[in-house]
């Protein structure tokens, strides 16, 4: 079931680091936190396009590396974190993306984030 689990996260997370290059640019920046883009310097877009690097490499990590799927989770499980701040702006600052066209959808939406940590976290443990 963990290997299931590791597979389907793994795909995801290179399909949604696509859509972050090509189709979902615009969607994603509306995650990106106003901070996050100033202190940076990479601006909201650069910030979009790293993150999708980031997510294209982790997930086809967590399907081509079995061997280091622990490390390649907690990983993940960090990049999961890391990018919390931009749900938790999405929702205070309400920012429309992705159909989070509500206050009561992003609050909704900032639950799932803990789920994504512990998937990541659960699916590539070896014991």
């Amino acid at each position: 079931m963990r290997n299931v689990a590791r597979w389907v996260l793994g795909l995801s997370m290179v399909f949604a680091g696509v859509s972050h290059l090509f189709w979902a640019r615009r969607e994603f920046q509306a995650q990106v936190p106003d901070w996050a883009a100033e202190t940076t310097g990479l601006g909201k877009d650069g910030i979009v396009v790293a993150s999708g690097v980031a997510e294209v490499m982790l997930g086809g990590a967590l399907v081509a590396l079995p061997a280091s799927r622990s490390r390649v989770g907690a990983i993940l499980a960090a990049f999961f974190i890391a990018v919390f701040p931009g749900n938790i702006e999405q929702y205070t600052k309400r920012r429309d993306g992705f159909g989070l066209d509500t206050d009561t959808k992003r609050l909704v939406r900032l639950f799932f984030q803990p789920v994504l940590i512990a998937w990541a976290w659960w699916s590539t443990r070896t014991r």
